[in-house]
């Protein structure tokens, strides 16, 4: 199979399965539907772990695999969703992967055969239910290892590719996505998104597909959580930037109850019309997720087939744009886009705070200095922690980890060794640029293949065994063999950006013309994008802001795309903003416009340029009226910023000029109001909510002791908290409980998996005024309406606030809930709304 990249239509993605291939080739694909809607169809028990009919009733799973292929499917999802080691040990499985795994093959593969063999199976593969580093207990290697297990044992049972399903959490799909690589097999993925657009951990569906195509997905796209209208827009997003197939597989609407049980109420004619409109969206492979059914799998087929009649689908082709992806977007680089900013100041050469930094592995001032860099507009962070005599690799994973958690940009990796590039490139969460390479053989060898494996750009440098070469034309022969040496290795050159090198100006003054020269040079003929570390040209001189802003100006003229520079230098964002609408970057001068005050007076530091504007969450929070040095003030702004490790030093600080109460009044509580407001403004996401919630918990931790004394404030009261029985994720329950514990209240946990009954008497025991229950499940939300009414057959007079995945605010009302938390922050202000009034000290 050829690589796709060109756009023509006959081409799939790098690997991918022939046979899927050919399927494409004749148009769209249909995928099969729901599997658990019909296991519970079948007499799944709320509960019990639906990938062991696999072996215990075998002829159910069998059956289903079969309606569908004869509702018109050509690929079948095998039923091992959950069948991976740590979903499995919740039932005492653990050790039953390669059993379950392969039972599961075997029955979709004597499916396709009875039915002809005229389709696909696919090798189902779900999310753990934990988040993976730095945002979750989970490390890269051992999310590594647990789907390397599970993948192994459905490539053994013959499956044809496998299908990662249902993800939110960019991090684990990119450990899912390398260990079926490494494993052999094709791989493609989708994720669910929530009605705002974006997946639980703030990646868009840009973001996404940037990720996985990158990664080589055979194909990508959005499932579950959703109906097919509401991601229609999605769709269309994702297939705008998609190189490879789009594939969509929508919920029967959204879940309500009726007799007692959780139902999709979208039926198959109204669900196969919306298919037309997905496939119209762009969209190339369709089925169906939650609710669905043979009978919508038979509506959607005439769609298909209607659209199948234009010939085979299309996908995005070729383009001069080189995509970055960081936790919070994309950012595109070429030359029909605005100049990008890549911010330099993450060096620790010549900056010693940095380099004791990386020495003491405290990088917190990394972390400060890349929220100033993108508050100033940069668009992507080059991050460097070279330090002589540290463990490079382990320095970059940590301040790698320390900087994506902060701002939602990429990030350029920067270093001459390759396992510092490897460890930073694994632990990132989006698409990185790797910088760099060269000209010489063995640097090309070993660091391509990095770029390669993890989805990475490559920023490449024209030098190499004899150094920078003096002259444009010797620098472009170096590009070439650079650009050459990518493609062979499976890169696109879109993939690629040239750094021409800048020299000082004190030093080698005839040579800056040169680079220019060979900006001109490689632009034309390679068709690359180009970067240039700009404040090189100053070196050793004075007025370097000025010489810096001179020759940014001249680089923009020559057609460079990206400049390394200092973000926080005004005369810079000056010179970008003009020189974009110079050179015709900025259309109709609209950045520009836009920068510019009524009245004359200098751009701030702050006003951007770049593909994006400067992400909201990068501002810095207002903090509450306070003089200057005012430590409760900078309390209140190490919360709202998320910054833990600050927080025991500035209550220590406040404590000597403030009253206890008074620092919880005026810092603690107001920061968390504004955390929760940017939450639901959409400027802040779940990680940005986690680090909040960290840095009130060190907060109150260092408080407590002096609440205790002086007469702490009263308590808002005991919550009882539980996934109801029959349901193992808690991921959405322990991001509430820490919300709660912060805003005042005393947080009873049961876990997972909690019977009725035992519900029931953790409220009596504790004198609960409120319980909260979660669900991820259709099987097992219906388990809430049985708590509330053994709460109430119990007098009970506990409140009751019910949410998860699978729960809306209709399904509250109709089992009696008092209240429904779509997601932390509105869990908590429900919290505050039913128990007012009823706070106990």
């Amino acid at each position: 199979m050829t690589q796709m990249g060109d756009g023509r239509r006959n081409e799939v993605a790098r690997p991918g399965p022939a046979r899927l291939g050919v399927f494409l080739d004749r148009g769209p694909v249909l995928l099969d539907g729901a599997m658990g809607t019909q296991l519970i169809a079948a007499g799944l028990r709320p509960g019990e772990c639906p990938e062991t009919w696999n072996t215990a009733r075998p002829e159910a799973v069998r059956r289903i695999h079969q309606a569908y292929l004869e509702a018109g499917a050509r690929v079948v999802t095998t039923n091992t969703f959950g069948a991976n080691r740590r979903k499995l040990s919740a039932f005492g499985l653990g050790r039953a992967v390669a059993e379950l795994n392969q039972a599961g093959v075997r029955l979709a593969r004597e499916a396709v055969a009875a039915a002809g063999g005229n389709a696909l199976v696919a090798g189902d593969v779900g999310p753990t239910g934990e988040f993976v580093e730095p945002f979750g207990p989970l490390s890269f290697a051992e999310t590594y290892d647990v789907y390397r297990e599970q993948i192994e044992a459905l490539a053994a049972g013959g499956v044809d590719f496998i299908f990662l399903e249902t993800f939110s959490d960019l991090g684990e799909a990119r450990a899912a996505v390398l260990a079926a690589r490494d494993a052999g097999i094709p791989v493609a993925c989708t994720f669910t998104f929530d009605a705002h657009g974006r997946t639980l951990l703030g990646a868009d569906p840009e973001t996404v597909a940037v990720v996985l195509e990158g990664l080589g997905a055979i194909f990508l796209g959005a499932n579950c959580s959703l109906g097919p209208r509401e991601l229609v827009p999605l769709i269309r997003r994702m297939a705008a930037v998609a190189r490879v197939p789009v594939a969509v597989q929508p919920n029967a609407g959204l879940p309500r109850l009726e007799a007692g049980r959780a139902v999709y109420p979208q039926g198959p004619e109204e669900f196969g019309r919306a298919g037309e409109e997905l496939l119209a969206a762009g969209a190339t492979l369709v089925g169906g997720c939650c609710g669905t059914t043979p009978d919508h799998i038979r509506a959607l087929r005439r769609a298909v087939e209607a659209a199948g009649k234009g010939g085979a689908p299309r996908v995005a082709g070729g383009s001069r744009r080189t995509l970055l992806a960081g936790p919070g977007g994309v950012v595109a680089i070429g030359p029909e886009e605005l100049p990008v900013v890549i911010g330099e100041r993450l060096n620790p050469t010549a900056r010693k705070r940095l380099a004791e930094a990386v020495r003491a592995r405290e990088f917190g001032v990394y972390r400060d200095e890349a929220k100033a860099q993108v508050a100033a507009g940069a668009k992507v962070l080059d991050l460097n922690v070279g330090v002589p005599g540290v463990d490079e690799a382990a320095a970059m994973r940590a301040a790698v980890a320390a900087v994506e958690a902060a701002v939602p940009v990429p990030l350029s990796i920067d270093s001459a060794n390759a396992q510092a590039l490897a460890a930073g490139l694994e632990i990132f969460h989006g698409r990185a640029l790797l910088n760099s390479v060269n000209g010489k053989e063995e640097v090309l060898a070993e660091v391509l293949p990095l770029a390669r494996r993890y989805g990475a750009a490559v920023l490449g440098l024209t030098l190499d065994e004899r150094g920078i070469p003096p002259r444009a034309e010797e620098r472009l022969a170096i590009a070439r063999r650079i650009v050459a040496a990518a493609e062979a290795a499976g890169l696109r050159r879109e993939e690629l950006l040239i750094d021409c090198l800048v020299l000082a100006a004190g030093a080698q003054q005839a040579e800056v013309a040169e680079t220019l020269r060979a900006v001109r040079l490689i632009r034309e003929e390679l068709g690359v994008g180009t970067v240039l570390g700009v404040s090189n040209v100053s070196h050793g001189l004075p007025g370097r802001s000025l010489l810096n802003a001179t020759f940014l100006a001249m680089a923009l003229g020559a057609g460079l795309d990206a400049a390394i520079v200092n973000p926080l230098d005004a005369r810079v964002w000056e010179t970008l903003q003009a020189g974009a609408v110079l050179v015709n970057r900025d259309r109709h001068a609209r950045v520009y416009l836009a920068t510019q005050p009524k009245e004359e007076r200098r751009p701030q530091a702050a006003d951007t340029a770049g593909s994006l504007p400067a992400p909201a969450a990068a501002r810095m929070p207002e903090p509450p009226p306070a003089a200057e040095g005012d430590s409760v003030a900078a309390l209140y702004r190490a919360i709202v910023e998320g910054e833990a490790e600050k927080t025991p030093n500035l209550v220590a600080k406040a404590l000597a000029g403030s009253d206890p109460l008074e620092i919880v009044d005026r810092a603690v509580v107001p920061a968390l109001e504004e955390v929760g407001r940017r939450y639901e403004a959409g400027e802040y996401f779940l990680p940005q909510l986690m680090l909040s919630a960290d840095a009130a918990r060190a907060a109150f931790a260092e408080l407590k002791p002096h609440l205790a004394r002086g007469g702490a404030p009263a308590g808002r009261g005991t919550v009882v908290l539980a996934t109801v029985e029959g349901d193992i994720h808690d991921i959405g329950k322990n991001i509430v409980a820490v919300m709660l514990e912060n805003h005042g209240f005393r947080v009873v946990d049961l876990g997972r998996d909690v019977p009725a009954a035992r519900v029931v008497e953790a409220a009596r025991a504790e004198r609960a005024g409120l319980v909260g229950l979660s669900a991820l499940m259709t099987t097992t939300m219906v388990g809430m309406g049985r708590v509330i009414e053994a709460l109430q057959a119990a007098g009970l007079p506990a409140k009751v606030m019910v949410g998860g995945a699978v729960v809306t605010e209709e399904f509250a009302r109709q089992i009696g809930a008092d209240g429904y938390g779509r997601d932390a922050v509105a869990a908590v202000r429900l919290a505050q709304e039913l128990t007012a009034g009823r706070e106990r000290g």
